[in-house]
């Protein structure tokens, strides 16, 4: 939390003495000839109006259609982590895989990362069987992690057409190299934990796994790993729904641009945009807040995007609000969700389940 205020304020500051600034100077003044605490007196006095100013200025179309594509991305969320429960045997309805997901997306709000809800998720699948708990979690996690690495993927996709951008805005052109590490890492993973290759090179590497402390827990949750990477369909599928919800996300930024009439190039957002998403989603802050306001002002505030540093964090800060409204909605839910599901285990028989 300390380190989420001091990215705030970080970014916050200069901000507004840059706002302050040419405030000041619109009325004359020399702001050179201002001591230090006098400019940070007006820059704290004039920012936040002109922050405001910005804010207020977003178009409804577009609000509202950047709305409906953050809750675009909670919908084919639910679908891809049903299917992931589906894929080890759990039948979980369509409306209560919502249900949960926006329960989820609830607690994103002020855990920390991106990711924090996925622990309230993973506790309410345990609750959705009787003898498939470790199923259950490790669902929530290979969903997570599929999303993760499509959305590198995307990534890495999209600098392909931004080439040209790349030798030019250096700072976007050293996150193409750490998300082209990272798509490395994560696909390597991929590759041990859905199809293997420890345990077909020493076959009783296996056996020495179950020896270690809770090796049981260990083998089931490779096992459920396993099990996934079997059904080549499924997770084709899964993938594809990834790379929707990432296409969906930068729609998202897209519209809220749109409403604030920002010339930001479409074909620059698809790679900014999931590179601000993987960045921030790590377990640094709450839902990321302060790291994800430093990244769009640090990619976009640049004369290769061509966007001012207070409308960078205007949409930022939109794009939280959006993401708020959609928690608060999770949040209602879970008041009622609670008081229908988490003082009673269900009592439903384990089915085999088909997608």
């Amino acid at each position: 939390m300390c380190l989420c205020v001091v990215l705030l304020g970080w970014v916050f500051h200069n901000i507004f003495l840059e706002e302050g600034r040419q405030a000041w100077e619109r009325q004359g003044g020399k702001w050179e000839a201002l001591a230090p605490d006098r400019q940070r007196h007006v820059a704290w006095t004039r920012g936040p109006e002109e922050l405001w100013r910005a804010l207020c200025q977003v178009r409804a179309g577009p609000g509202v259609a950047s709305l409906v594509f953050m809750g675009l991305t909670i919908g084919i969320g639910a679908l891809r982590w049903r299917m992931m429960m589906c894929a080890q045997g759990l039948a979980l309805p369509l409306t209560r895989a919502a249900e949960i997901s926006l329960v989820a997306h609830f607690f994103n709000s002020f855990l920390l990362g991106a990711t924090g809800g996925d622990l309230m998720k993973a506790y309410y699948a345990a609750r959705e069987t009787h003898h498939l708990k470790i199923e259950a979690v490790v669902a929530v996690l290979i969903d997570r992690f599929i999303g993760l690495v499509s959305m590198l993927a995307f990534a890495a996709l999209m600098m392909l057409p931004n080439l040209l951008l790349l030798t030019v805005h250096k700072r976007l052109a050293g996150l193409a190299v750490v998300t082209l590490l990272l798509l490395a890492a994560g696909l390597t993973a991929a590759v041990l934990s859905f199809r293997g290759g420890v345990s077909r090179r020493w076959p009783r590497a296996r056996d020495w796994l179950r020896r270690l402390p809770k090796g049981d827990v260990l083998d089931r949750s490779l096992e459920a790993c396993r099990r996934l990477g079997r059904d080549r369909t499924r997770l084709a599928r899964a993938c594809g729904l990834s790379m929707a919800l990432s296409v969906a996300c930068v729609l998202q930024i897209w519209a809220l641009g749109l409403g604030l009439d920002l010339n930001i190039d479409p074909v620059a957002l698809f790679a900014i945009v999931p590179v601000i998403i993987v960045i921030s989603g790590l377990p640094v802050t709450p839902n990321g807040l302060g790291v994800r306001e430093n990244l769009y002002v640090w990619l976009l505030a640049v004369p290769e995007i061509g966007v001012g540093a207070t409308q960078a964090l205007s949409l930022s800060l939109l794009s939280y609000a959006g993401n708020l409204v959609w928690s608060i909605l999770g949040g209602a839910i879970y008041v009622t969700f609670k008081r229908r599901h988490h003082l009673a285990e269900v009592v439903q028989v384990d089915a085999p389940a088909a997608f």
